[in-house]
């Protein structure tokens, strides 16, 4: 697995040593003033993520050559949905909007390291880190430098997957490259940003490990071109993540959503264990970790308790894992700068838990009775499948009007009928409230259990 830590002497090193070639100079000037020429949007989009701008410009760059009706994801129209990956995202009314949902894919808002060493690490990231095993520095950041090419430095590149021509040299400036331009326009970029709280992981190292788990299970379905065990959700991990998701029948995002990670844990059980639950004790050890992770210093908002620390329920309880998912997407950690328009909305939320649930709850693409319908067992399940929300709704309105009635038994009417039923019952509210309640919350995950099964009823006609 690539990490930052491995890595980040190496990007210091190098940044302070980069200089731009003289012939390059002029261009690099160039693409430069294009970048300073949007800062005005690029600032919006920082003060709404957290990233700094002048990062924004040079993703912007790369994915459009500073397009601003595109979308910074892929490059793609911001005025369709998207058919490369990430696919199905937009149409975005603005460049901002689509701005915003490319950085919360790549799990950058919230990020605090924002240091010369974190952003080329994060640049990188984005072509891969293939240059490492040749000896040559990436010239997707130092193209147009010393440090990539000769004399000074060794040349190289991928010019197709797995193929390296050690003498092709790219002639494409790299970002670094345009980065250490826009300081020379620009005084304002500051290059300091090192973590604020020492020990902080950044959110793309906190799903690192799970991300290498899937490479691998990918790999061992026969991801082709094979995957770079890295933990990196690049280009390469999302197309192959697509085309698992169109020949499993899930939707085609290209994204390492909760549903995909669910299906391929499954795919990838030993021949023989059709029909069993699948193995999911690596992703709930990365949920606790993550629920870890998450929680603030003494003294700030902790996470539900429905997190235990260091218990990890069984792996064949989908009801344990969605209280345990339900946490974590609803978590409360404290984020900087305003990010109303990046936090997904409560029915986003729901929907990555149902689509989980519906991974988990189907056999072999065949409805069944699951655990919450059927915690009861068969019979009285299907007794009760449908009903449990109605009785308990039902059941908390009597017993509140029942709690309210004088208990008269003398009294005539309806009056002394609920009076006779009140005086029976002593204490009636404090027991039968509860029951009704919990009875009606059952109900109502029972129901979304059945629209994961897609068992639900189809809606009755209107007139």
């Amino acid at each position: 697995m690539i990490s930052f830590e491995s890595l980040k002497a190496e990007y210091e090193r190098n940044w302070a040593s980069l200089e731009i070639r003289p012939g390059r100079l002029t261009e690099a000037n160039a693409v430069a003033r294009k970048a300073l020429n949007g800062k005005a949007t690029y600032q919006q989009i920082e003060r709404l993520t957290g990233v700094p701008w002048y990062f924004t410009a040079l993703c912007h760059y790369r994915e459009s050559n500073f397009d601003f009706d595109t979308y910074l994801g892929n490059g793609e129209s911001l005025h369709h949905v998207t058919t490369i990956v990430p696919k199905g995202r937009g149409p975005f009314a603005t460049f901002v909007d689509g701005a915003v949902d490319a950085f919360r894919l790549e799990n950058f808002i919230g990020a605090r390291d924002w240091g010369i060493a974190r952003m080329l690490f994060r640049l990188e990231a984005f072509n891969g880190f293939g240059y490492h095993a040749k000896g040559v520095n990436s010239p997707y950041l130092y193209g147009g430098s010393t440090l990539y090419g000769p004399p000074e430095a060794r040349a190289g590149k991928f010019v197709r997957d797995h193929v390296f021509d050690s003498n092709h040299v790219d002639s494409q400036l790299g970002t670094a490259v345009i980065l250490h331009a826009m300081t020379s326009l620009d005084s304002s970029i500051t290059l300091d940003g090192s973590p604020q709280f020492a020990g902080r992981t950044e959110p793309e190292d906190d799903t690192a490990s799970t991300v290498v788990l899937m490479q691998q299970a990918l790999n061992k379905l026969g991801a082709n071109p094979p995957l770079a065990e890295d933990g990196i959700s690049g280009v390469k991990t999302r197309a192959a993540v697509s085309q698992f998701q169109q020949q499993n029948g899930l939707r085609d995002t290209g994204l390492l959503d909760a549903a995909t990670v669910a299906a391929i844990t499954r795919a990838t059980q030993q021949p023989g264990t059709a029909g069993q639950a699948a193995d999911l004790s690596h992703v709930l050890t990365r949920l606790e970790d993550l629920a870890q992770a998450l929680r603030p210093a003494v003294g700030g908002t902790t996470l539900p308790a429905t997190i235990p620390a260091k218990t990890v329920p069984a792996t064949s309880d989908p009801i344990s894992l969605f209280e345990r998912l339900f946490s974590l997407i609803n978590k409360t950690a404290p984020m900087p700068a305003p990010v109303t328009p990046a936090t997904p909305a409560p029915v986003d939320q729901l929907k990555q838990v149902v689509d989980l649930l519906s991974t988990l709850l189907n056999k072999d693409g065949k409805p069944v009775l699951g655990q919450v319908n059927g915690a009861l067992g068969d019979t009285i399940g299907k007794m009760l499948n449908g009903k449990k929300t109605a009785l308990g709704i039902g059941g908390s309105l009597i017993t509140a009007l029942l709690s309210s009635v004088t208990a008269s038994p003398s009294a005539g009417g309806l009056a002394g009928l609920l009076g006779t039923v009140v005086s029976a019952v002593p204490g009636l509210g404090q027991f039968a409230m509860p029951i009704s309640l919990a009875l009606a919350a059952w109900g109502v995950l029972g129901k979304m259990e059945k629209w994961a099964q897609g068992t639900a009823p189809a809606p009755k006609p209107t007139t």
